[in-house]
Parts: C-alpha cells; structure tokens; sequence
C-alpha cells in the first residue's frame, strides 16, 4: 500500500486513455454476464429437469399428436409410477405481444409427477370444482397482475377456429427448485375436450412419466417406444434434461455461440489492454530506470506494471459487473416471459471478476516483464 499514489499517479497520467481502457474492460464484462445470463435461461430446463421422468412425444414431431389410450398402456410398463399428458394451447392475453405457455392438463396426475411445481390445497380443490379454472405461476401473474378470482379471457386461433376462451383463476403455483419455470397456464382437459373440434378430441400433445427410479429410464423408454412401434402414432421417448437439451438445440448451438462469442470479446479486451500497456511502460521508461538506479529491484518495477493493469481490470470489471446487476432484470421485464428468468448468479459474477483479473494480469506481465528486464544504462540514454 506505500506505493499506491506512485500507482495512481502513473493511472491517471492519461486520463483519457485510462477512460477508455476502464471502458472496455466495462463493456467487455458486461456481455459475459449477458451471454452467461442467456446461456443459462436456455439450459435451465435441462438443469434442473427431473432425473426420473420421462417426455414421450410422436415420434414424426412434438407438434403431432398421440393418442390417450396410450396412458393406461404406458402406466402398466414395468417401473413406471405415474403418468401425466399435456396438450400445447397456444393463445394470447390481450394482444399478440403477451404469450407465455399454456397448458391442457390432466388434473389427476398433474401433481404426482410435476411435484416441484407447488399448488396450495384449497387453491387446487377450487380449481378441480371449477370447470373454466385455471392455474397460473407466479411469474405469469406478476406479469400482468391477475389474482385469484380474476377472470381472463384467452384467444386462441390454433384449433379450427379463432375463439376466445373465458378462464377463472383459482390458483398460483411456485416452484421449489432456483430458476424453476413460474410462467405456465394450465387448463382442465375436460374444458378443452368440450370445445375443440371432434378431429382433436381423444389427442394428447406429448406424455410426461414419472419412474421408481432414475435406474428404470433406459428400459422404460425402450419399452414404450416398442409398444408404439409399427402404428400410425411412432414415439420418441427421453429423458426430461434430453428433450429440454433437445429442445435448445433448435434455436441454434447455444453453447458455442456464447463461448465463441465471449472468447473473441476477451481476446480482443486482452489485445487492447496489453497495448494500452505497452504503450503506457514506453513513455515512461526513463522513469522507471530511475527508479531502478536508486534502488527498486526488478520485482519491484514489474509489480508497478502489473499493479496499474490490475487496478484497471478490476474497476473496469466492477463497472461492467454492476451495470449487469441492474440491466439483467429489466432486460428480463422487456422480454415478456419469451425466455426463462434471466438469473445473474453469484457464479456468473464471480467468474466475471476472475476472468478480468487474468486479462488484466496478461495484458500487464509482458510489458512488466520488459521493464523489469531493461538495462539502466541503456534506459537512461532516453533522457
């Protein structure tokens, strides 16, 4: 610490150019906590998806259907404990602009086998008793407001006919596990059977089956798929941490986009940090020669070096950090549930701060190590 105003007297030499390098440092570690941020809204399905359950969808896509009677089948399969189905509904509150998942289910499974999604008792008996109700997660009806006993009305053009259906809410689920999906709407089977079309009655989306244990998965899956083997309605059956991985994988390799992209970022913050540098220990070499001649040893120098790109990376970096503190949140309002919730973790944070302090250690060790390196001699013929 008896050096600090020798640091930050040579810091502030170039004002403007110190400006600008803190800036980059800002920028450059506000994207990683946007990318990271991104990354983990589209794996958390897959993160936290259930070790022992199973997605059974038609094997052609998820779009097509499969028949109910597969649900008794299904459930008399070795291993398996319950059984839930659910159908995509597709609608909209309002306006275009607000979607958010809505699901048809199956009321006397649901609960059994999305266990984490929780729904207080009396709230799920007046949704069992109540053939428009409806429940909706927390995040969803933070979104727009509703309670219970709000009645909301929900167009739907996906089934033959463009319609508005009239919904009771009865109920607001949470999930007990971090990051859990809050933004679903769920409807009774029941209702949606009564209203659709006679080409969509007796027709489920996909199958969601809940095992003994996570050791039945690979058998159970074969046997379900041998079942439906050789009929007009083939499955694909997986674990859930697969299909969500499955699903992702349709918007793009997500993975390598963000490492690719924060790869090239650091990359350049490293070029330009070590010029900076470079730039910085040359204009001023003759000073550090004096230093050397009155008695600073090699170590010495290259700690002022790497002490001034230090301070940098870690201003910078909490600049930059701080920033995607409070931009992640309103990033996540603006986007209308169109992604999971955007969560910028302690993890996140911390491997931010880290990767600036190893940029700021390596844009900073090379011109140390030739200031630390340099001949008084020949340094001071500079002057």
């Amino acid at each position: 610490m008896k050096f600090r105003s020798l640091i930050f007297a040579n810091l502030f030499r170039k004002k403007l150019r110190l400006v600008l390098t803190i800036g980059s440092f800002a920028v450059a570690l506000f994207l990683f906590s946007f990318l990271a941020v991104v990354r983990g809204a589209f794996n958390r399905g897959a993160d936290i998806a259930g070790a022992d359950r199973l997605v059974t969808i038609n094997r052609v896509s998820i779009i097509q259907p499969l028949p109910l009677s597969y649900r008794d089948k299904i459930l008399r399969i070795p291993g398996v404990k319950a059984v839930t189905h659910n159908n995509w509904f597709g609608g909209v509150y309002q306006e275009e602009k607000n979607f958010f998942p809505q699901f048809v289910i199956d009321t006397e499974n649901q609960r059994q086998v999305m266990s984490e999604l929780q729904v207080p008792d009396d709230q799920w008996q007046a949704f069992l008793k109540d053939r428009e109700g409806a429940i909706v997660g927390a995040r969803t009806a933070q979104r727009f407001g509703w309670k219970i006993g709000d009645r909301v009305p929900i167009k739907n053009v996906s089934y033959g006919t463009a319609a508005t259906w009239e919904f009771n809410i009865d109920g607001i689920y949470h999930s007990d596990r971090p990051g859990g999906d809050e933004t679903q709407f769920w409807f009774q089977w029941d209702y949606f059977e009564e209203r659709v079309p006679q080409s969509f009655k007796g027709n489920v989306g996909w199958y969601v089956v809940k095992l003994d244990s996570p050791d039945y998965a690979v058998s159970v899956a074969k046997a379900i798929d041998d079942m439906a083997g050789n009929s007009s309605f083939e499955t694909k059956t997986e674990t859930e941490s697969q299909f969500a991985a499955g699903w992702v994988k349709q918007f793009g390799n997500i993975q390598f986009l963000v490492v690719t992209i924060g790869s090239v970022v650091f990359f350049t913050l490293l070029l330009v940090t070590g010029n900076t540098m470079a730039i910085s220990v040359r204009e001023r070499i003759n000073e550090l020669a004096i230093l050397k001649a009155i008695g600073f040893n090699d170590r010495a120098v290259l700690f002022f070096v790497l002490s001034e790109s230090l301070t940098i990376a870690l201003i910078g970096g909490l600049l930059g950090l701080g920033l995607a503190m409070l931009a992640v949140p309103a990033l996540g309002n603006a986007l209308n549930g169109l992604l999971p919730a955007l969560v910028l973790s302690k993890a996140i944070l911390v491997a931010g701060l880290g990767s600036a302090v190893i940029v700021g250690v390596a844009s900073g060790l090379l011109p140390g190590i030739g200031a630390m390196r340099m001949r008084v001699v020949n340094a001071l013929r500079r002057v």
